[in-house]
């Protein structure tokens, strides 16, 4: 979606990550266009479970994994 942009068009990047943080962490690395994105907050879909704040949660082998800018409003 919105983010897709950032990383070349393509739909989905592999990136080897043992947690949220870390995953955060390599996709700014490299594609630094999308820090940006991070810092103002994203919500993360792990095999269909939503995090938005737990950035400590580890992933799993070979999960899919979503990111989603945050809409706001309530």
């Amino acid at each position: 979606g919105a983010l897709r942009p950032l990383v070349g068009g393509t739909a989905y990047v592999k990136i080897d990550a043992t947690t949220i943080a870390e995953l955060f962490a390599r996709l700014i690395e490299r594609y630094p266009g999308m820090e940006p994105h991070i810092q103002r907050g994203v919500a993360v879909s792990i095999n269909g479970e939503i995090y938005r704040d737990n950035w400590g949660t580890p992933l799993p082998e070979g999960a899919e994994i979503y990111l989603m800018p945050r809409v706001p409003g309530g």
